[in-house]
């Protein structure tokens, strides 16, 4: 009697363990909505070495990895000579598409420090932002970075290479500029344009996705 209650105890006791959730979440407890997004693989920012962008995104490129890097062009001047030079649109980082469950590539690449997210999980960087950068990036306009900006009017471009893109309206030294926003990395972009080429957008209207999103500021993880 003694020996099949102890049996029965130490049954129960090994099954307890062995439904025991580990502590540490694994791969597969990641929401699989982190990854993909109706099948398509999400875009994620990589914080990378400074000015081991351009390297860094063909380490991964020759990975076969989709990545995206923003540029810009800029005026360098010396004493005896200036030249125009392309730089990121955001120092120090990159975006690229992947499988998170099948990181390892990308976090393992010389000169990758860590892909970023909330404090917890990773956290994909919003497509329709990513849009408006590629759009702007492509038309040719002068482009600069640009402090963050959250708050101000905001419009949408009906002309030119920028048309129905929307951010906000801001005046610099006498020229107009659209900024767009990247709230994951609390960075944005400033695209010049000319002022008739944009109109106020009615913030009941929701139409056309914002280019610009409200968010606590998250902190880089793995």
């Amino acid at each position: 009697m003694i020996s099949c209650l102890i049996e029965t105890i130490t049954g129960h006791v090994s099954q307890a363990v062995l439904e025991e959730r580990p502590l540490v979440k694994g791969l597969s407890d990641f929401p699989q909505s982190v990854s993909k997004e109706f099948g398509q693989l999400r875009w994620f920012a990589l914080q990378v070495q400074s000015r081991r962008e351009a390297t860094v995104a063909a380490h991964l490129g020759g990975q076969g990895l989709e990545c995206f890097l923003p540029l810009y062009k800029s005026i360098r001047r010396w004493s005896d000579r200036k030249k125009e030079l392309e730089q990121p649109l955001f120092p120090g980082y990159l975006f690229c598409r992947f499988d998170f469950e099948n990181r390892r590539p990308v976090v393992v690449a010389p000169g990758v420090q860590r892909i970023v997210g909330s404090r917890r999980a990773p956290v994909p960087v919003e497509e329709s932002e990513l849009e408006g950068i590629r759009q702007a990036v492509s038309s040719g306009l002068l482009s600069q970075p640009w402090p963050y900006l959250q708050i101000g009017e905001r419009v949408r471009v009906n002309h030119g290479s920028l048309k129905d893109l929307e951010g906000i309206l801001v005046n610099f030294k006498g020229s107009h500029r659209v900024v767009l926003s990247v709230t994951l990395l609390q960075r944005s972009v400033a695209m010049e344009i000319d002022l008739a080429w944009v109109t106020p957008v009615c913030e009941a209207k929701v139409s056309i996705p914002s280019r610009v999103f409200n968010a606590e500021r998250p902190q880089p993880q793995f």
